[in-house]
């Protein structure tokens, strides 16, 4: 074993360091391509669903180039989870949303795991955020209300762009819409101003 492991030092050793160098970059090129193509399957493919924002507390507005984001199914009720066990203390959470008749989404409930949904339902995926969603002893119990984050909690503008969007976020003008896959994982597809879409994501 230490014969092995010697050997394949000398062998690593050999290897000139441009080479090294290129195979890293090449894996990080790989890596970005890839997430990129992730996002382009959640645009591409995902439910499309609009949410309301709600105004958010002045010490986090506008941080550099984005915006924060906090909506209506930002802070729901945990029902039957409430009180039960979590894996985690910041476990994945997964919440079935529905339409109200203004055509916006709002959460119905929220499990530990997926469920079933039927169109225009559909289950996005969260997780139990770090201030007041785990109770118990251990911390982890499922509290009576659950803060979740889906990952659509900041949209980076161009410069400038910014304080038109906080002040209408805060007059709970801004609305987003987001594509939802099967799976629960979501983006921002778009902005929505005063119900005029502003901003876009492209799809490629």
């Amino acid at each position: 074993m230490i014969e092995l492991v010697t050997s394949v030092t000398r062998l690593w050793q050999r290897i000139p360091k441009a080479v090294l160098f290129a195979v890293a970059v090449l894996v990080q090129c790989a890596l970005l391509v890839l997430m990129v193509a992730d996002r382009m399957q959640i645009l591409r493919e995902g439910t499309e669903v609009t949410l309301q924002t709600q105004p958010v507390d002045p010490r986090d507005l506008l941080r550099g180039d984005y915006v924060v984001l906090s909506y209506d199914i930002s802070q729901v009720p945990a029902g039957a989870l409430a009180g039960k066990p979590a894996d985690a203390r910041h476990p994945d959470v997964f919440v079935k949303l529905a339409p109200n008749a203004k055509g916006l989404y709002e959460a119905v409930s929220v499990h530990a795991e997926p469920v079933a949904v039927t169109a225009p339902q559909v289950l996005i995926r969260g997780r139990v955020g770090s201030y007041g969603g785990s109770c118990g002893e251990d911390r982890r119990r499922f509290c009576d209300k659950l803060p979740i984050k889906y990952g659509l909690e900041s949209y980076f503008v161009p410069e400038g762009e910014g304080k038109k969007l906080e002040d209408a976020r805060n007059q709970q003008k801004l609305r987003i819409v987001a594509a939802v896959l099967p799976s629960g994982r979501a983006a921002i597809k778009r902005l929505l101003l005063d119900g005029e879409p502003v901003y876009e994501e492209p799809l490629y």
